[in-house]
């Protein structure tokens, strides 16, 4: 569709061209207005499109300005209006005076209108907050915990990590790698039947940047609890507080960081 307005533009020119040289300032006036709006049209296709507005208001400017311009002489306006009166007042055009009043400007509103009223189609457009705020507080199985303060437990407990590691990998490969992969690359088997896709844990702009007290959040409540910014149409996360424990869940969270030498907030 875009390339057609070079055409439009090329066009416009080409009847400018021919209006001067057979001193046709109505024509002229046409021809200039269809090669600009031609080109700012075109524009798009080298940069960024104009918005709407932003042609509206050149186009209408420009209407106003070459009024002015072709009124600045008596005889050139006298020649601008000549086409005019001629096409409204003389007999030997009255056919032609029935099309444009009875055929070309009821086509012309109409276009105009039904441009205006057309619906048009467009996916909604939403800003999606892929780490939101955690709450405060979470109900987990009927026990309250606080989120904002809180600490992997089990880190604590030096004597039993790498059992703890072991467990959160088992726990990993039997829940969690079918999305979020083998490798913890979120390349998972299923992962491409999601949008958005699974999040990988490797690099530095995941849960490298989170405490574990928000890993521990979105792994238990999964999309249930994110705001609207957030889901739960824009997550497929289950939520693991129906089939994993606490200490589970902690486990698993130990083993992503350990597995892509992450380190928590």
């Amino acid at each position: 569709m875009l390339k057609i307005y070079p055409v439009i533009a090329a066009v416009g020119l080409l009847i400018s061209i021919v209006a001067v040289m057979r001193k046709s300032p109505l024509f002229n006036f046409v021809g200039i207005l269809t090669c600009i709006y031609g080109v700012l049209k075109g524009a798009a296709l080298f940069i960024l499109p104009f918005p709407g507005q932003v042609i509206t208001m050149y186009m209408a400017m420009s209407v106003f300005s070459f009024l002015i311009y072709f009124s600045i002489k008596e005889e050139t306006f006298q020649a601008f209006l000549e086409p005019i009166k001629a096409v409204l007042g003389d007999e030997d055009k009255k056919i032609l005076r029935i099309l444009l009043v009875f055929v070309a400007l009821p086509l012309f509103a109409g276009f105009l209108t039904y441009t205006k009223v057309r619906p048009v189609y467009e996916p909604p457009v939403s800003a999606r907050i892929v780490h939101p705020e955690p709450a405060s507080q979470i109900d987990f199985k009927g026990k309250s915990i606080t989120i904002i303060g809180l600490e992997n437990p089990l880190r604590k407990d030096t004597a039993n990590t790498a059992k703890n590691l072991e467990d959160g990998k088992k726990i990993y490969y039997q829940n969690c790698f079918y999305c979020h992969g083998d490798d913890l690359d979120g390349k998972g088997h299923v992962a491409e039947g999601y949008n958005p896709l699974p999040l990988p844990f490797r690099g530095g702009d995941t849960i490298a940047q989170l405490p574990e007290s928000f890993v521990f959040w979105r792994v238990a409540k999964g999309w249930r609890a994110l705001p609207a910014g957030s889901g739960p149409w824009n997550s497929s996360m289950p939520s693991f507080e129906d089939f994993l424990t606490e200490d589970d869940i902690w486990k698993v969270i130990m083993f992503i960081y350990e597995a892509t030498g992450n380190k928590p907030r």
